[in-house]
């Protein structure tokens, strides 16, 4: 049988993704946008996708979502946002911006799994945040959990991604059983000298994706028909040409014949000059876009604003090759998403959905650690999985907030309609 878990704070899944990768099964993943709910049901359809503010939410009403009885569980796994910081004298956790990972420690502690992994961005371990990060560990220590102190801040370019990209892990175990250890290196920068390959290169990972200059029935479409070119080792395994020997991962039934997220963004004449004029590896002066060296990996992808704050598109770097950014199938591809992995059709929902994400591979780095801490040999599926109805892909915020059940501002007040395109 094989260990299960339960994602919090999943968006669409990345976290998910990589720990069942690594054998893990996700019986319930907690969501508050439902947006990104819909589109984690659709790619995980046998997993509880549960949308709600886990505020309101016990560690019991979770259970018997799940539909787990009293079976233990294995692991509970993400990311919480936190975003403020206290005077002197006062408790980091205790300031309500902060709350979200309270309520995650409160979860852990209500679900007693035997491990919990807390994932963050990497400036809680400087300066002033570093206090805040002491105040969590203590939490846990204080609650029946061994927290590793020597925690550490990975890097997905060295874990087999062509991104670099530094996320904070935390990992903690129930007191009594076996403390896991962080995942060693398998790949390694370009510039960086050691003695592991490098880390696949951007080209390796969107080299054989068709050209899309001549495509105009891109800019209003999704998805394409395309012959792809021959891919690199990386390309194969996102491709499902070729299986990892340590993916145990439930393969998913597909077409694999059509390219999801191939959605074109429109550029002025005088940004393609612009873009076309940029140097790889440089940035462009105006926009302030990174033209990607097809040699090296990617920048950080990140996540743009949520609609109360605008919805605002985060900077995507420029194609290598060509005077137009980066499609969102180009950055899944830069995220380690296998092309099976379809985001919500629209340019500014799904490359929120990837920027918001920790990359599968780097997830499954850290979960085959703590498979092997549990003593579990890592099962491969029995089964293939179809898919969820396309149309979870393309709801709206009224139509996925009905779908749930929830309010239209459960993930914070609409002060304008966004753009969905």
């Amino acid at each position: 049988m094989r260990p299960v878990g339960i994602d919090l704070f999943a968006g669409a899944g990345g976290l998910s993704l990589g720990f069942e990768q690594a054998g893990f099964d996700i019986v319930a993943a907690v969501e508050i946008d439902p947006i990104h709910c819909a589109v984690h049901e659709y790619n995980f359809p046998t997993c509880k996708t549960v949308c709600a503010d886990i505020s309101k939410l016990s560690g019991d009403e979770l259970r018997v979502d799940a539909g787990l009885g009293d079976r233990e569980i294995d692991v509970v796994f993400g990311g919480a946002p936190c975003q403020g910081f206290s005077m002197i004298g006062k408790r980091a956790l205790d300031d309500p911006r902060n709350s979200l990972v309270g309520h995650f420690a409160r979860i852990v502690f209500e679900l007693q799994p035997k491990y919990f992994v807390f994932e963050n961005v990497k400036g809680l371990t400087v300066g002033a945040h570093k206090r805040f990060l002491q105040e969590v560990m203590a939490e846990f220590e204080a609650n029946g959990y061994t927290v590793e102190h020597d925690y550490k801040v990975l890097n997905a370019a060295e874990y087999g991604v062509p991104q670099d990209r530094r996320r904070l892990f935390l990992l903690g175990a129930r007191r009594g059983r076996k403390p896991p250890v962080y995942p060693a290196p398998i790949t390694r920068l370009p510039n960086v000298k050691k003695k592991l390959p490098p880390a696949p290169s951007v080209e390796d990972a969107i080299g054989d994706l068709p050209k899309l200059k001549k495509l105009d029935k891109l800019f209003t479409q999704d998805a394409l028909r395309a012959a792809l070119g021959r891919p690199s080792k990386y390309a194969a395994l996102l491709r499902g040409i070729e299986r990892a020997t340590d993916d145990y991962s439930y393969p998913r039934m597909y077409d694999a014949t059509t390219l999801s997220g191939c959605l074109r963004t429109r550029h002025t004449a005088l940004s393609e000059k612009r873009f076309r004029e940029t140097r790889s590896g440089e940035t462009e002066p105006v926009s302030r876009f990174l033209r990607l060296d097809p040699r090296g990996v990617s920048n950080t992808l990140r996540a743009g604003t949520n609609s109360d704050k605008g919805a605002f598109t985060s900077p995507r770097p420029i194609h290598p090759h060509e005077p137009r950014c980066i499609t969102n199938r180009e950055a899944a591809r830069l995220h380690s998403y296998p092309d099976w992995f379809r985001l919500h059709v629209t340019k500014w929902h799904g490359f929120r959905q990837i920027g918001n994400s920790v990359p599968p591979l780097l997830a499954k780095a850290v979960a085959a650690q703590l498979i092997k801490a549990l003593g579990v040999k890592p099962e491969q599926p029995k089964k293939s999985l179809k898919l969820g109805d396309s149309t979870l892909l393309t709801y709206d915020v009224t139509a996925a907030a009905r779908k749930f059940g929830v309010r239209e501002d459960i993930n914070g007040r609409r002060l304008k309609s966004v753009r969905e395109g």
